[in-house]
C-alpha cells in the first residue's frame, strides 16, 4: 500500500491534469459557439464537477493498491454539441486539440515548479513537480493517438474529407476495444514510451535540469 506522501505527490498533479484537460475542451467549444459545458457548470476548476467513478477513482485507486509507481486516470468528458459549433468540422479540430495543449502547458508549469523546488531544496514539491511533468506528458501523448474517441481521432476526423471522415468515425464505438488490443500488442512500449522519453530528454536539454533522470530515479 502507498504511504500518504506518495498519495499526495501523485494525486494532486493527476487531479489537475485530468480536470484542466476537460475544462480546456469545454472552454474552446464555448468560444466557437457551443455553450453545453458552460450551461452544465463544467467550465470550472472544481474537480468534483469532473469526477468519473471509474477513471477518476477506481483506476487510480487500483494503481495505488498495486503499487504501480505512478497514477493515471481520466475525468468525465465535457459535453460537446458539434451542431452548435459555428463551423463544426473545422472548430472540432481546435476543441479536440485544446485538451492535449492544456496538458502541455501544465507540463511547462510543472517544469518551472521543479526549478523553483530544486532552488529552495523542497523535496515534496520537487517530487510533485516531477509527477506533474510525467503525467501531463503521458496524457498529452496518449490522447493524441489517432483513434476515436481520443482527441487524436477527433483531429484526424476533422482533417479528412467528409466521406472518409464519416467512415473513420464509424470506428468510435469500437475505440475502447481497439485501445485495449493495441496495448496488449505492445503499442505503449513501442510508440508512446519512446515519445515520452524523447520529450523528457528535450525538457532536460532546454531547462538545464536532469528531468528524465530525476523522474526515472525517484518516481518510476
Amino acid at each position: 500500500m502507498p504511504d500518504t506522501v506518495t498519495l499526495i505527490i501523485w494525486s494532486i498533479p493527476v487531479l489537475f491534469a485530468i480536470t484542466l484537460h476537460e475544462v480546456a475542451h469545454g472552454w474552446v467549444a464555448n468560444i466557437f459557439g457551443d455553450a453545453s459545458a458552460k450551461m452544465l457548470g463544467r467550465l470550472t476548476l472544481n474537480p468534483i464537477k469532473h469526477v468519473d467513478p471509474i477513471g477518476t477513482i477506481l483506476v487510480p485507486a487500483s494503481l495505488l493498491i498495486m503499487s504501480s509507481g505512478f497514477l493515471f486516470g481520466w475525468a468525465k468528458p465535457v459535453p460537446v454539441n458539434t451542431r452548435a459549433l459555428r463551423s463544426p468540422k473545422t472548430d472540432m479540430l481546435w476543441v479536440a486539440l485544446a485538451g492535449p495543449v492544456a496538458n502541455i502547458l501544465m507540463c511547462i508549469f510543472w517544469v518551472v515548479i521543479l526549478w523553483i523546488a530544486n532552488s529552495i531544496d523542497q523535496s515534496l514539491l520537487l517530487h510533485m513537480a516531477g509527477a506533474g511533468i510525467f503525467i501531463n506528458l503521458l496524457l498529452a501523448i496518449f490522447n493524441l493517438l489517432p483513434i476515436p474517441p481520443l482527441d487524436g481521432g477527433r483531429v484526424v476526423s476533422s482533417l479528412l474529407p467528409n466521406s472518409l471522415s464519416y467512415q473513420f468515425n464509424q470506428l468510435e464505438p469500437y475505440g475502447l476495444f481497439i485501445l485495449i488490443a493495441i496495448m496488449f500488442l505492445g503499442v505503449f512500449q513501442a510508440v508512446i514510451w519512446p515519445i515520452l522519453v524523447w520529450c523528457l530528454d528535450f525538457l532536460s536539454l532546454i531547462s538545464g535540469m536532469s528531468i528524465k533522470g530525476f523522474i526515472f530515479t525517484n518516481l518510476l
